[in-house]
């Protein structure tokens, strides 16, 4: 009789393996999960021998998945989630009351579901008070104690409850299907397609197209993303946002072939109204930090 020797994965390893991918770099996971370097490093060369083969390689100053390693970090996260399901369920978790959450429109599709999902398993006696709203709002009500919680775009006003956690490329975007009627050499101002003011990405898109020296005009205004999005994709004109979100309608515009300015990167932020935030939203900001880290590219996230 042959027996097979399986392998348990560690889990405290795969931990620190996706703690080490989702901020870039081990050292800053071994300071989220309060552990040495050396020792995430330790648990990391224990995956790779029970795995046999390499998880990461070094790029620059940071690291890649193998092959291998973007297979088990899809494992890791499912069994670490699973894992934290079970030990609420046995410990019997009585986190109880609600919570009032607010976030950009832009991740209510690729972010809001997962998150919902998670917390709800893990904590179903607590509620969850969703709201999606533009960035001024959601200062606004998280100054005013209005919400407990909120995911943002970073408007520069950095403060000790103001947790950094992606930098998203800005992008100028077209119709995929439809061309925009307008070029720099025809002398016609570009056609912005815009929500409406104020708003953050509008008034950087104004401000870059005015610093190259480009006249614009404003073709469309929505009140919602959706409406920006069905505009761009109509040919009406063209859009500033990152590409989270991001409709197959509507395509990334190369700024060198279209004529346009480069653009920077935006901050993400998670914002809280005062220091001491509720266990209750502790539990919630790790969820939404790990569903960012499986939406997101792994060098946009911050550690």
């Amino acid at each position: 009789m042959i027996i097979v020797q399986l392998i348990n994965f560690d889990l405290d390893a795969l931990r620190s393996f996706v703690a080490g991918m989702e901020t870039g770099s081990f050292a800053r996971a071994a300071d989220r999960l309060g552990r040495s370097t050396s020792a995430v490093s330790a648990q990391l060369k224990k995956l790779e021998m029970q795995s046999g083969v390499p998880l990461v390689r070094k790029s620059g100053r940071g690291l890649v998945l193998t092959d291998g390693g973007e297979v088990l970090l899809a494992y890791a996260r499912r069994m670490l989630d699973l894992n934290d399901q079970a030990i609420n369920a046995v410990r019997g978790v009585e986190l109880e009351g609600w919570i009032r959450l607010g976030l950009q429109e832009d991740f209510g599709e690729t972010v809001l579901p997962r998150v919902l999902g998670r917390f709800a398993r893990a904590h179903p006696k607590v509620k969850i008070e969703g709201r999606i709203a533009r960035n001024a709002e959601l200062t606004e009500k998280i100054a005013s104690g209005q919400l407990d919680l909120a995911l943002a775009w970073d408007d520069g006003s950095q403060s000790p409850t103001t947790e950094p956690v992606a930098t998203l490329p800005l992008s100028w975007l077209g119709s995929a299907d439809t061309d925009v009627a307008w070029s720099r050499t025809s002398g016609e101002p570009m056609p912005l397609v815009a929500l409406e003011a104020p708003c953050m990405l509008r008034t950087i898109a104004c401000n870059a197209l005015d610093r190259a020296g480009i006249p614009w005009r404003v073709a469309f205004v929505s009140p919602s993303l959706g409406g920006l999005w069905a505009a761009t994709a109509a040919g009406l004109g063209i859009a500033l946002r990152t590409s989270v979100g991001k409709p197959s309608s509507v395509q990334l515009l190369e700024p060198e072939s279209s004529g346009l300015p480069k653009l920077s990167s935006l901050g993400l932020v998670l914002q809280r109204p005062g220091k001491n935030a509720s266990p209750i939203a502790e539990h919630l900001a790790a969820i939404i930090r790990q569903s960012l880290g499986e939406a997101l590219p792994q060098e946009w996230l911050s550690g």
